[in-house]
């Protein structure tokens, strides 16, 4: 059912923004960083990164990192519209649109939020295919400048929706887990043959690190590095977004510290 009117988009978005904090406060959350100077609550957090997840996690972050200086790139179609509301009265900034169809305007805005903040793409949204990362954050990380942060997120057996991204509602008080990468430099002025090689690449570890977020989470136990993750508004990115930050390590090194070379890598394609 399509919800249209701003009276029924307003009502449902203030009833989904107030479960999504109940729900959510019960969950524990442990997160293992590749850096943890990435996360924007460090205190030595320096510099906008773009933020990538898969979309069936999108309630995680929406709980955990609200008033964090993140814009999130969300999607005109109307099913979108309900989110919109949420994501603002979570903590979060919005641009609507998309990075290639009628993609300029975007990519103005997103540039214009990305000098003082921070922003976040759900890469196989709005309608999929589930896990099959499109190439405009490749393309937007090139063209920006700035480092690109892989999530992997995963549940405690999670109930699972019948929509095209297999959407997941954590249990009351199981666990959540997350797995994130270090920041990745993306070249600029790729050809398309750079942006495949990049998209492929950044795919392969994002699917890497949510299975090994999920089997964290329903096996439990410890990794090294981990720490709680906890729901905290961050007063640094406020300022250092704006900052100069570290440019990010290449996407085939950070491959090789997950365990995931291939031979594909050591072909990589020059700027």
């Amino acid at each position: 059912m399509k919800i249209t009117s701003p009276l029924a988009i307003g009502g449902s978005s203030l009833v989904a923004t107030t479960a999504i904090r109940h729900w959510m406060g019960t969950l524990d959350y442990r997160v293992e960083f590749g850096d943890p100077t990435a996360d924007p609550v460090h205190p030595d957090y320096r510099g906008a990164k773009i933020y990538v997840f898969w979309h069936e996690a999108i309630l995680l972050p929406l709980y955990l990192r609200g008033h964090s200086n993140i814009s999130m790139l969300l999607s005109r179609h109307w099913d979108a519209n309900v989110l919109d509301k949420v994501a603002r009265m979570m903590g979060f900034g919005v641009v609507r649109g998309s990075t290639f169809h009628g993609g300029s305007v975007v990519l103005r805005q997103l540039a214009d939020r990305a000098r003082h903040g921070n922003l976040t793409i759900t890469p196989d949204g709005p309608r999929g295919p589930r896990r099959r990362l499109a190439a405009g954050c490749v393309y937007l990380a090139g063209s920006l400048g700035i480092p690109l942060v892989a999530m992997g997120l995963g549940y405690q057996r999670p109930w699972r929706l019948g929509t095209w991204d297999r959407f997941a509602v954590p249990r009351p008080f199981s666990r959540a887990r997350a797995v994130v990468s270090r920041p990745i430099q993306v070249p600029a002025g790729l050809d398309r043959a750079g942006i495949e090689w990049h998209r492929v690449g950044i795919e392969r570890l994002l699917v890497h690190l949510s299975d090994t977020a999920e089997a964290w989470a329903t096996a439990g136990g410890h990794r090294p590095g981990e720490s709680p993750a906890r729901r905290e508004p961050s007063r640094v990115a406020q300022w250092a977004a704006a900052l100069p930050g570290p440019p990010g390590v290449a996407l085939a090194d950070e491959l090789d510290r997950v365990g995931l070379p291939g031979a594909w890598v050591d072909a990589a394609p020059a700027a």
